[in-house]
């Protein structure tokens, strides 16, 4: 197996000729494998070795699936954000200690908690492995084999890697299937907690100042990495700069920006536009409604649901953002001449197989199809109408013996041979729910939309093309209201239980069937529904969109050259911009940085009142004159991000922390589908704010001089 990262990581970058398709200004979030040495070098006279690039990428991390990291001390200290840590510490805290709401911090290592199940990853190498992917698949007669023959293909090179090489090694679909690379990653699992600020500093601004800028926020936690019971010492980290962030300073940003569609077909983006979205948004508001109500009952039920509610809202605010980028008719008549003009250069220049479907007809015809039993899908197999940690292990558990009842040959590809062992794995994972009356809320909240959106027909009902029978209807909700039936399957089903689960796995597929347990029942009910509508999406969905992206990302390499950089898929990126300020449409001058002092002047705009209610903390640093009220605070650059950026370092030239990814502005919610920096801002916290905040505010000189040391 050849290491194509040692070899071509960091060559020399192709020139291009200047096309519409082709990365321009700050744009891109690139491969470390093809990084832009040289656009960098013609723009800002700054040149990225291999040596450094290597260092920024293997100080980075990847924090669980929420966002990103990195090391920030020889020790093993991992700077990340408040919200990307938020959960974790949330599942820390109890009704007795709130470190939420109350803020933690580590006087010595043995005061440092253990955060049980967060695993952070720290990339290694990468690996292509496109040819012997596409090969694996060339004789594929079918849609249905060639998946078949990916996932098995795709699995194998996985599990050589992993043995080979003793990391975790997971296979990387890049250019929407023009590539495939192997991502070799270094696991941490002992992981503990050093310090967090209290929410309201952490979140300053909550809900109405989320997207917007200027902004006011400590929205930073440090973790440490531990290795056989004694802090990691890692080979890499990175350093802290003296000065922090200057305007007009060229700024590096190293994270794991999670999914942009800039390289969709219009068709796929109308699909999203008209039926994705719509339908996502609709779902948030509900589920905020639900959550914000639950919370508002007391203290307690406000802190058990805080991260859910906070997540909730970040996704509403960010997918509406995305869906008002897709209404706008300017956006999508930029897209509609980006592809016409591809599909003209592709026909003059040969680059496609003219005795094949032309790949753009073909996703036109699947997102018309797949627009009828889009929500359906989501619904049943996406379990988006049996929201609950019980119905979710209850479905793994009957999928998983409804398979294996099988002939080897007739089941799913994720039944078969080795990919067996994960499976059972899931179905074994520590058992993790909100406690009971949360699950029945959530659960019963989801039962309701399920009938909401199945509308009635003859003979039963439907959810576009999708036929929900009035049987299926009657085994689901078994003659009770949804809430009275999440009620009654959360308090009465087995399955939260090891022991319940392994009599069931190890008995018969008719002992299963004869189950009284609600949750079993439920996942009985629905499987055949959820199958049908997994088997269709595979093989009249994905695959052939797999397939048509594919030749597309081919035709494009052809016509524009192979220096581009492909959508974001969650896997290290490296962008590149500089520091500055810009301009509302009215004309307004907004600042690059913001200060300390301005958090005071801001919460007292809004009368201290929450959301916009100080720590006591920051409230005693100001009273006995230690805050530091002139030091820098947050700070916006032009950098390419996205979600998942968050917790994403920003560094200078010498490589050195300048800032900390946290936020983007409204206007940045476009960049799911195209670049703009005239407006659009990542936000950042500033690296001298975070070090003059946690020494003067926190008294917290430990974590302060440790900082890139």
């Amino acid at each position: 197996m050849t290491t194509w990262f040692k070899q071509l990581a960091f060559a020399p970058c192709l020139a291009l000729a200047c096309l519409t398709n082709c990365a321009r200004a700050d744009e891109g979030m690139w491969l470390f494998s093809n990084p832009p040495t040289q656009q960098i070098k013609e723009k800002y006279n700054v040149e990225l070795s291999e040596e450094m690039l290597e260092h920024i990428q293997k100080s980075c991390l990847k924090f669980a699936n929420t966002g990103s990291a990195s090391f920030v001390s020889s020790n093993g200290l991992i700077m990340t954000n408040h919200h990307v840590g938020l959960r974790t510490v949330a599942q820390l805290s109890s009704k007795d200690v709130n470190y939420v709401r109350d803020g933690f911090q580590a006087n010595s290592y043995e005061e440092e908690i253990k955060c049980p199940g967060l695993k952070l990853i720290c990339l290694q190498e990468i690996v292509d492995v496109t040819e012997q992917v596409e090969a694996a698949v060339k004789d594929a007669a079918t849609a249905e084999q060639a998946d078949s023959a990916r996932v098995a293909c795709i699995k194998k090179i996985e599990e050589e890697a992993n043995a080979e090489k003793g990391l975790k090694c997971n296979v990387v679909t890049l250019y929407q299937g023009g590539l495939y690379h192997l991502y070799c990653y270094k696991e941490f699992s002992d992981i503990r907690l050093v310090f967090t600020p209290e929410d309201c500093i952490g979140f300053f601004g909550g809900d109405p100042d989320n997207f917007c800028y200027p902004r006011y926020n400590l929205d930073v936690t440090f973790f440490r990495a531990y290795e056989n019971d004694k802090p990691y010492q890692p080979e890499h980290y990175l350093k802290w700069s003296e000065y922090g962030a200057n305007e007009g300073e060229f700024v590096l940003v190293s994270g794991h920006p999670a999914r942009t569609n800039r390289f969709n077909t219009v068709a796929d983006l109308e699909f999203q536009r008209d039926v994705y979205y719509p339908y996502m948004m609709n779902k948030y508001r509900r589920r905020e409604v639900l959550y914000q109500t639950f919370g508002d009952l007391n203290e307690e039920n406000a802190r058990r649901v805080k991260t859910d509610l906070f997540g909730i809202q970040n996704s509403r605010k960010n997918r509406g953002g995305i869906l008002q980028g897709l209404q706008t008719p300017e956006l999508m008549q930029k897209k509609i001449d980006e592809e016409n003009e591809l599909r003209k250069l592709a026909k003059e220049q040969n680059a496609l197989d003219p005795t094949q479907p032309d790949p753009w007809d073909v996703i036109e015809n699947v997102m018309n199809d797949w627009s009828n039993y889009y929500i359906a899908y989501d619904l049943f197999e996406g379990n988006e109408a049996f929201v609950s940690a019980h119905i979710k292990r209850a479905r793994l558990v009957v999928r998983y013996l409804m398979e294996t009842a099988k002939p080897e040959e007739e089941r799913n590809v994720n039944y078969k041979d080795e990919l067996l062992h994960e499976r059972r794995l899931e179905i074994n994972e520590p058992f993790r729910a909100s406690g009971k009356d949360v699950e029945a809320l959530r659960l019963g909240d989801s039962l309701a939309m399920l009938y909401e959106l199945s509308m009635q027909v003859p003979g039963g009902r439907a959810i576009g093309k999708a036929e929900i029978t009035d049987e299926l209807l009657d085994r689901i909700y078994a003659g009770k209201g949804p809430k009275a039936r999440a009620f009654e399957i959360v308090n009465g089903t087995q399955i939260n239980k090891n022991e319940f689960c392994d009599t069931l796995l190890h008995g018969s597929l008719k002992e299963l069937t004869e189950s009284n347990d609600p949750a079993i029942q439920i996942a009985l009910a629905i499987e055949s529904v959820a199958s049908d509508l997994r088997d269709y999406y595979t093989v009249n969905v994905a695959e052939p969109m797999r397939q048509a992206y594919a030749r597309i990302a081919k035709a494009r390499f052809q016509v524009y050259g192979v220096n581009q950089y492909p959508d974001a898929t969650f896997t290290l990126r490296l962008t590149y911009g500089s520091i500055s300020g810009y301009q509302e449409d009215d004309g307004t001058a907004v600042p690059f940085e913001t200060y300390v002092g301005g958090a005071y002047d801001h919460a007292a705009e809004h009368k201290f009142v929450e959301p916009y209610n100080l720590a006591q903390s920051w409230l005693d640093a100001k009273e006995e004159g230690r805050a530091p009220l002139d030091a820098p605070l947050n700070f916006v650059t032009n950098n390419d991000i996205i979600g998942g950026n968050s917790g994403s370092p920003a560094v200078n030239a010498n490589g050195e922390v300048v800032g900390l990814i946290f936020d983007g502005n409204i206007q940045s919610l476009a960049l799911n589908f195209t670049f703009e920096d005239v407006q659009s801002r990542a936000v950042l916290v500033h690296s001298v704010g975070i070090k003059n905040v946690l020494r003067d505010v926190y008294k917290n000189q430990r974590v302060a001089d440790e900082l890139g040391k």
